[in-house]
C-alpha cells in the first residue's frame, strides 16, 4: 500500500470557520458581557473562551508535544481562579493556538495520526493517546464549548456565534 504523504489539513476543514466564528462572536464583548453565565454555577462566556485556549495550549504543548513555548502561558487560563481576560485577549489566545494547529495540521499526514503519545495524569496514572485520537478531542472540545458560548450570549440578548 502506498503512504500518502500529503497533509492532514484537507480532512479538518471547516474548523477555521468555526474558529473565525469564535473570534468575530468573543472581539467585540465588554467585560461585562464576558462575565455572563447561563446559570449562577456555570462558566461565565470569558472563561469557557479562556478554557478553550487552555485546552488547545496543553494538549498541543504537553501531549503532542509541538514545541512553542507561546502555549506554557496559554495553558494556565485553563486553570480556575485566574484573572478575567478582555475579548482581544481572548481573541489573541484563539489566534496564537489555532496558528500552532493550523500549521501542524499542515505538516502532519495520514500516517503521523496514529502516532502515540504517553501522559500522566493527575493521579500519576499513565495514560495513551493517539495524534487523532487529541486532534479529535480539540475538534469535539472546541465544537461544544463554543456552543455554551453561543447558547449564553442568545440568551442573554446578544449575537449568538454566526454559524
Amino acid at each position: 500500500m502506498t503512504e500518502h504523504a500529503f497533509p492532514v489539513a484537507s480532512f479538518y476543514k471547516g474548523w477555521d470557520g468555526y474558529q473565525q466564528h469564535l473570534v468575530h462572536a468573543l472581539a467585540p464583548l465588554s467585560s461585562e458581557q464576558l462575565a455572563l453565565r447561563a446559570e449562577p454555577r456555570l462558566r461565565s462566556i470569558g472563561a469557557i473562551a479562556s478554557h478553550i485556549i487552555g485546552a488547545r495550549a496543553g494538549w498541543l504543548y504537553y501531549v503532542l508535544k509541538e514545541n512553542d513555548k507561546n502555549l506554557v502561558p496559554l495553558h494556565t487560563r485553563n486553570v480556575p481562579a485566574q484573572p478575567e481576560q478582555s475579548g482581544a485577549e481572548l481573541v489573541s489566545g484563539l489566534e496564537k493556538t489555532w496558528r500552532v494547529i493550523q500549521d501542524a495540521l499542515q505538516r502532519w499526514t495520514i500516517a503521523d495520526l496514529d502516532e502515540i503519545f504517553h501522559e500522566t495524569d493527575g493521579n500519576g496514572e499513565e495514560q495513551t493517546y493517539t495524534r487523532q485520537w487529541v486532534i479529535w478531542h480539540l475538534l469535539e472540545h472546541d465544537l461544544h464549548h463554543g456552543g455554551e458560548i453561543s447558547f449564553t450570549l442568545g440568551m442573554h440578548g446578544l449575537a449568538a456565534i454566526n454559524l
